[in-house]
């Protein structure tokens, strides 16, 4: 899907999907991915992690490399790591089209927002489940998207925080008053007993890992979230 036209005027109206691969067969990485291309998901997310900001370690450079050399759905990069301004020049290289940061990462943050916007990528923020939305106060017109972690990050298969409704809800009010095509996006427990509520609380994309690649029928899995009530 074009990204121009994800991140249009009227991304707000949208329900979008954002398969998270950290859930995929690495054994079958390609078949993977050619699975999300034919389906009705919009990205592809990646979840990058040293095991220093959060206590497990994913994947690097070259299999974020391999991942864009067959993706035909733009990457939305989640970076759980420390010092994320030493690399935001090596990420953009290795095919980033979303890449977000975290609050809790960054010192300098406004600085490290205006490098990845300066480099050709939509710039997302994301919160730990602790981390009040009103931090964002000062740099929501800065953004493109605000990724909240309904789970503590670091692993897959995490149930759900119940509390990320009433956090979600706030944050779509800052984001109206403030920048309205600012897009929400939530990560963590995602699955069909509350996509809908998540889309009602005013949540733009779902990133789902084990409920889309544990699912008997994936493509269904990402079509039933889509339309979840």
């Amino acid at each position: 899907m074009n990204e121009s036209y994800i991140f249009d005027k009227k991304q707000n109206m949208k329900r979008l999907i954002a398969p998270s691969l950290l859930a995929c067969d690495f054994g079958n990485l390609q078949k993977d991915i050619c699975m999300v291309n034919e389906s009705e998901a919009d990205y592809i997310h990646c979840d990058i992690m040293d095991g220093v900001f959060v206590p497990n370690i994913s994947f690097g450079f070259p299999v974020l490399e391999y991942v864009k050399k067959y993706a035909e759905k733009p990457l939305d990069v989640h970076l759980m790591i420390v010092n994320p301004e030493n690399y935001l020049q090596r990420y953009k290289e290795a095919g980033a089209d979303i890449l977000t940061v975290h609050w809790e990462a960054c010192t300098h943050l406004h600085r490290v927002i205006e490098e990845i916007k300066n480099l050709g990528m939509k710039a997302g923020i994301s919160l730990n489940p602790h981390t009040p939305v009103d931090l964002l106060t000062d740099i929501l017109q800065d953004i493109d998207l605000v990724l909240i972690m309904s789970v503590n990050p670091g692993y897959g298969g995490q149930k759900y925080i119940e509390r990320s409704y009433s956090k979600i809800s706030r944050l779509r009010q800052m984001c109206n008053e403030a920048k309205p095509d600012v897009l929400i996006e939530v990560d963590g427990g995602v699955d069909l007993t509350n996509a809908g509520k998540l889309f009602n609380a005013g949540v733009n994309i779902l990133v789902a890992g084990t409920t889309v690649f544990r699912a008997d029928n994936p493509k269904k899995m990402i079509s039933d979230l889509k339309k979840a009530t």
